[in-house]
């Protein structure tokens, strides 16, 4: 019922930003000029560009998996992925796509069922570590230029909340994990299965750096990718951005976004990118919300092929379609068995 709730608030405040993003009619008629106007080739490249974001990911999920002594055929590896881009685009809470993958992966590598988990978190985790290095060099490096007026500034300062909450958490659970210190948390202790998932990747990836290290590698580049997604729309609508003030503004977007206020981030990023870009570049403001909305439509068409994928898919030893409150419930099950890291 929570769950439910939360959804329910989550789709409404969808709703209410979109209404409030696209409510005025002199700017509609703005976004139509600059559809009809705009040049569909950069649309395509940007089509492509989050290609390469997406096999960058695939890339680094599976040195994670051969670290665990998962293999996988390249078709069974490839379908595993595309249908968790696909949910974790399509599904509210932007990690539904994990629950699924997580399941599939389960069913495909019964023996390494702690392995599998692993791979899939630390996945998540060497993604977010990434984008923290990127948010913290291309802000540190151009922090005057983003705070230059009091609205983008107020912007700043959220990213800035939301990565010492981020830096704040990775670094406690480093702690956690390094002192064994999971015997001081009470058996009950919100999140403590995922802290010893977390602490077990940890202690795993750290002895096999040379792997972390192409993970981590591969992450920035799904990272630069996705801005360069971004990049190639802007430049579709023909809006004059130099690519390293795009880049310095995309991570507040790509961060705020990230939390679940909305789904997908959908009207939340419209506005992020009408301050951004407007206030520090001079990008009229219809056009930056179109920016905002073509460049998560491309994200969606080249996630589209996931869901495909998933309706053909057959993992080894299932016989029916199972319902995602039965993975979350079998996932959390194999989560639970993971043993404490000695």
């Amino acid at each position: 019922m929570k769950k439910v709730l939360l959804t329910i608030i989550q789709v409404g405040v969808t709703v209410g930003l979109l209404i409030w993003v696209f409510h005025d009619p002199t700017q509609r008629a703005q976004m139509a000029k600059a559809l009809r106007l705009a040049d569909y080739r950069w649309v395509a490249a940007g089509v492509l560009a989050y290609v390469v974001v997406e096999i960058a990911a695939a890339i680094r999920w599976q040195v994670l998996l051969r670290v665990q002594k998962i293999r996988l055929s390249t078709s069974r590896l490839a379908g595993l992925f595309m249908i968790g881009i696909f949910y974790n685009q399509f599904l509210p809470g932007g990690t539904g796509g994990d629950i699924i993958k997580s399941y599939l992966l389960l069913k495909e590598t019964p023996d390494h069922k702690a392995g599998a988990l692993l791979a899939v978190v630390f996945d998540r985790l060497i993604g977010l570590v990434a984008l923290v290095v990127i948010t913290a060099t291309l802000v540190g490096i151009r922090y005057r230029w983003l705070a230059q007026t009091p609205e983008t500034r107020n912007l700043v300062w959220i990213l800035m909340l939301l990565l010492g909450v981020s830096l704040a958490s990775l670094f406690a659970s480093f702690i956690i994990s390094g002192f064994n210190l999971f015997h001081l948390l009470p058996h009950k202790f919100p999140g403590r299965d995922k802290l010893i998932e977390i602490a077990a990747a940890y202690h795993l990836y750290a002895r096999h750096w040379i792997a972390t290290f192409f993970a981590f590698v591969a992450s920035l580049v799904a990272h630069l990718a996705t801005f360069t997604t971004f990049l190639c729309v802007a430049y579709a609508f023909h809006a004059n951005i130099k690519i390293v003030d795009l880049f310095a503004v995309l991570p507040i977007e790509r961060t705020i976004t990230a939390v679940p206020i909305s789904f997908a981030g959908v009207g939340l990023r419209e506005q992020i990118l009408q301050i951004m870009l407007h206030n520090l570049c001079g990008v009229e403001v219809a056009v930056a919300k179109l920016i905002g909305t073509m460049s998560f439509l491309v994200m969606l068409f080249a996630s589209a092929p996931g869901g495909i994928v998933y309706f053909f898919y057959k993992p080894s030893g299932v016989t029916k379609r199972v319902r995602i409150r039965e993975m979350q419930r079998e996932v959390a099950t194999a989560e639970h068995e993971i043993p404490e890291p000695q």
